[in-house]
C-alpha cells in the first residue's frame, strides 16, 4: 500500500507542478488521478478488491462509500470536459481540494 501513497504523492505533486505554470487541463488530470488512486486505496482497505476500470471503480463507490462517490461522479465531468475543452482554475481548484481532502482519510489510517 505505501507504492499507491508514493503515487497519490507524486500525482499531487505534479498537479501542482501544472498549476504553477497554469496548465489546468494537465493539472486536473494530474489531480483526479491522485483521486482515482486515493479511491482505489479506499476500496482496498475496505473490502480487498481493486478496481480494473472507471465503471467498476464508481459501481463500487456508489456501494461503499456514497459520500465520496456523489462527489467524484461530479469531478469527473469536469476532468472529462478537460480531453476536449481548457478548463477554468476554479474547475482545477475543486478538484485539486477534493484531492486533498480524500487524501486526509490516508493519513488517518
Amino acid at each position: 500500500m505505501e507504492e499507491i501513497i508514493e503515487n497519490i504523492n507524486e500525482f499531487l505533486d505534479s498537479g501542482e507542478d501544472n498549476l504553477k505554470k497554469e496548465r489546468f487541463n494537465a493539472s486536473a488530470t494530474d489531480f483526479f488521478k491522485a483521486i482515482v488512486v486515493t479511491c482505489d486505496y479506499l476500496i482496498y482497505s475496505k473490502i480487498k478488491i481493486f478496481p480494473k476500470n472507471h465503471s467498476q471503480r464508481f459501481s463500487l463507490l456508489s456501494r461503499h462509500f456514497k459520500e465520496i462517490y456523489s462527489k467524484v461522479s461530479e469531478l469527473f465531468q469536469i476532468y472529462v470536459k478537460s480531453y476536449n475543452f481548457k478548463i477554468k482554475k476554479e474547475d482545477t481548484i475543486k478538484i485539486r481540494e477534493y484531492a486533498r481532502y480524500l487524501k486526509s482519510f490516508i493519513n488517518k489510517e
